[in-house]
């Protein structure tokens, strides 16, 4: 069989087993804060620019208002991706069947494929980019910088995490070169080009003081020790450990090449930029599809004579199954959660919001009376599946709001507050308990008397940014 009919056949299958499974569990609370930003759609968030909310809305409103339906745009995603990861394979001389079986399989690919996410978008966006990257540096014309620059126009519109990629891959041109690349007029037109298309997002961000920033330092400050000390034990498992060789000799192979060292530099170059920022381990795992594609013709050729690897690639593809797809039954979810805890959040939230709907319905006169909660998890549930429209001050949800200043009745408050003293005569009615072991088991439902000021006086500082 032809390699691309081959990868046809690997993409066909990866859309089967996604779309079977796309059902299962129920949304992920991401993608309920998407559901809810999909419904006022700007140039931006706090937390995100604009694309994955609109693709939300746009696969939902096609596909149907369900997990299946929203989840639809992110199989279209992980299939492209796979495509794209092949396309690297086959510039480089071969491997496409390889690398995308092993795109297709790895625990990130499955993971953000099944499920709407900004790393759904990014994932390809940075598959894009590696192609692209590739084509420009073997080839040294200048004009790949016009669909570079268009490239991470995308991405910037999608998370800024690519300009770690851009950052990672210049200072490693800077480094082994060919440097000649900088030396065009083509460069100046593609950050035009980027800039141009990116002018909505950048200016809606400099209109809100850069919110972005905020978040990812917020990130840096609160999870940067764990992400350090995770980070390279995660680096193994974002693919398969089976297919660490496969990356080790791909990085080998690009480094011994002196057009493409540059593509081989920036994977360490990226790793030490994410390290010092304190910035999450998944950051660096879309280069390692680059590094997977560049490995992939010379070990398919060492795996010809061989067979013993055969088991340990079938019990990394049953690991990364049950660790990254709805297979299991909630019952049996905990060990799993242990390696991805996303699983776990896309369980209980129907309860989670009836729970909310018992205390809601208490309360005799709802006229003056407010839903706030303390995430926009919680919101997003209850605003899909609960009895009220709900508030919160957690990114973007705190720019949607605030309520009537005449709603100065009870508040049935969701978790807790940093600052209580922002709301009167709190007492604890219901604690929520979930079927597992997830962020939301074991959270309190509060009534209180009422806000301790006018919602629109004390509503910056319910305003948070981090978790």
């Amino acid at each position: 069989m032809r390699p691309r009919y081959a990868v046809g056949a690997v993409v066909a299958v990866q859309a089967v087993v996604l779309l079977a499974l796309s059902g299962q569990y129920g949304f992920h609370r991401d993608e309920l804060y998407f559901l809810a930003a999909g419904k006022h759609l700007d140039w931006g968030y706090v937390d995100q620019p604009p694309i994955t909310p609109f693709l939300g809305r746009v696969s939902t409103l096609l596909f149907g208002d369900s997990p299946t339906g929203l989840r639809i745009v992110a199989i279209l995603l992980g299939m492209a991706t796979v495509v794209v990861a092949a396309m690297i394979a086959h510039e480089l001389g071969g491997g496409e069947v390889l690398t995308a079986i092993g795109t297709a399989l790895s625990s990130l690919t499955l993971v953000v494929s099944h499920m709407l996410s900004t790393t759904s978008v990014d994932l390809l966006v940075w598959v894009v980019l590696g192609y692209f990257a590739v084509r420009l540096l073997k080839s040294g014309d200048g004009r790949w910088w016009i669909p570079v620059g268009i490239t991470m126009a995308v991405g910037l519109a999608n998370k800024w995490l690519v300009l770690l990629l851009i950052a990672a891959l210049g200072i490693s041109v800077l480094i082994v070169g060919p440097r000649s690349i900088f030396r065009t007029w083509w460069l100046a037109i593609g950050v035009a080009v980027c800039l141009l298309l990116s002018a909505p997002v950048l200016i809606w961000q400099a209109q809100h003081d850069f919110p972005l920033l905020t978040v990812a330092g917020g990130i840096s400050e609160s999870d940067g020790t764990e992400n350090r000390i995770l980070f390279v034990p995660m680096q193994l498992v974002y693919l398969a450990p089976i297919l660490v060789p496969v990356c080790v000799v791909g990085f080998l192979r690009l480094w011994r090449d002196s057009s493409l060292r540059a593509v081989a530099l920036t994977y360490p170059a990226l790793c030490l930029l994410t390290l010092a920022t304190g910035g999450k381990p998944y950051y660096t795992a879309p280069l390692l599809l680059v590094l997977l594609a560049a490995g992939a013709a010379p070990s398919e050729r060492w795996a010809r004579s061989r067979r013993w690897w055969i088991p340990l690639a079938a019990l990394g593809v049953a690991t990364n199954l049950v660790v990254a797809l709805p297979v299991l039954p909630v019952s049996a979810l905990a060990p799993a959660m242990a390696l991805n805890q996303e699983q776990g959040e896309q369980v209980g939230w129907p309860a989670f919001a009836e729970t909310v709907t018992r205390e809601w319905n208490k309360i005799p006169d709802k006229s003056r009376a407010v839903i706030f909660t303390r995430n926009y998890g919680q919101a997003g549930a209850i605003e899909r599946y609960g009895p009220a429209q709900p508030y919160s001050g957690h990114m973007s949800y705190a720019d949607w709001g605030p309520p009537s200043d005449a709603k100065d009745g009870p508040i049935l408050l969701v978790g807790r507050l940093n600052d209580p003293a922002l709301f009167r005569g709190c007492t604890v009615q219901a604690v929520h308990h979930s079927v597992i072991d997830n962020n939301e088991n074991g959270v309190q439902i509060s009534l209180c008397d009422g806000p301790s000021g006018k919602w629109s006086e004390i509503w910056p500082k319910l305003r948070r940014f981090y978790t």
